[in-house]
């Protein structure tokens, strides 16, 4: 038998927080949010409160089911290539069960769930699967873990992370493009702001070559590192080059592709380029020069139907926090003055 709970579910229906339901209940916010996730089974004075706090009975709020018999392995659909023998971390979404290869950092090992053997036999525990291009998905995944929540991220370009939350592969979208239009349908998709960052030219510490705009990336000393297509990062500089009338063809190293804004980035710190398209906390990140072309909005893309998951609920109110916010402004070209609004 396993408890079954519709905690979240009338919360949001009564409108109250979980901070005041903590407080009726006499119990932390962090309690309320594990028996929200049928992590914390409450006592019956615990049980009784939040009854009286939400106006429903004792059985509206928690119930015991037998669990389903397992027929075997569920299946797992890779998002990325992964060699045998390579970390991953594995999440359902829906019906399905998705696994995210687990890319090192250069100062660490990955975190994974198992290597990869075949398709199947992994077991998947209860995440939010999170796909998009901003290196300070890592930001929110370390504030919303002592609410109990784990988000798994799957690095890719906003456009790319789109099609796969139009395919329902993941949770949650990231995007920076200035338009849904065409990548999602107009409807079932809400739109939520992550933060608003700076982006534009990343050159080398004390800007050696003297690049002072995207017009010098056509001399024949200035090599750039580019984004594939369907990157934010790519479609800026593209608007920017339309601009001044330069065709993509005169910039050195203009089909040379970096995968996210912190690896184009150390391609200039490597000195393997002189200059790219990225984010001013990618710049910092590597003790980078930065110019400005442009402040945008990074927003987290999602169907209206995983507003009702209880961890995505918890995700939402962590965005409220001060420290998360305070931290994204730490790090460089974040402003979150708008973090956390519902934009559509």
């Amino acid at each position: 038998m396993r408890l079954r709970t519709q905690l979240a579910a009338l919360r949001a229906k009564r409108g109250i927080g979980a901070a005041e339901l903590a407080r009726q209940a006499g119990v932390s916010r962090q309690t309320i949010y594990a028996m929200e996730a049928a992590r914390y089974v409450p006592n019956t004075a615990v049980a009784l409160r939040l009854a009286r706090a939400l106006d429903a009975a004792v059985e509206e709020i928690f119930c015991l089911e037998t669990p389903p018999t397992a027929s075997g392995p569920a299946e797992v659909e890779m998002l990325g290539s992964a060699a045998p023998g390579m970390p991953v971390q594995i999440c359902p979404v829906g019906t399905r069960t998705f696994g995210v290869p687990s890319v090192p950092a250069w100062w660490q090992l990955p975190p994974s769930d198992g290597v990869v053997l075949s398709k199947s036999g992994a077991k998947a525990t209860v995440r939010l699967l999170i796909a998009g291009c901003d290196p300070a998905m890592s930001v929110l995944a370390r504030h919303v873990r002592p609410a109990n929540v784990d988000l798994v991220l799957a690095g890719c370009n906003s456009s790319e992370a789109l099609r796969m939350l139009k395919n329902r592969q993941v949770h949650i979208a990231g995007t920076h493009l200035p338009s849904l239009e065409g990548l999602v349908p107009k409807g079932p998709f809400a739109v939520i702001t992550y933060a608003e960052w700076e982006e534009g030219l990343v050159v080398a510490s004390g800007n050696p070559k003297k690049i002072r705009g995207i017009e010098d990336l056509v001399r024949k000393d200035v090599t750039i590192v580019n984004r594939e297509a369907g990157a934010g990062s790519r479609l800026l500089l593209d608007r920017s080059l339309k601009k001044l009338g330069i065709a993509a063809a005169a910039v050195r190293g203009y089909r040379n592709f970096a995968p996210g804004h912190l690896a184009a980035a150390w391609h200039v710190y490597a000195g393997l380029a002189d200059g790219c398209i990225a984010t001013q906390a990618a710049a910092r990140a590597f003790g980078l020069d930065f110019r400005t072309l442009a402040s945008e909005r990074y927003d987290l893309v999602m169907r209206k139907e995983h507003l009702r998951l209880p961890d995505v609920a918890r995700l939402l109110d962590t965005l409220g926090h001060l420290k998360l916010r305070r931290e994204l402004e730490s790090l460089g070209g974040y402003k979150t003055n708008g973090t956390g609004r519902r934009v559509a």
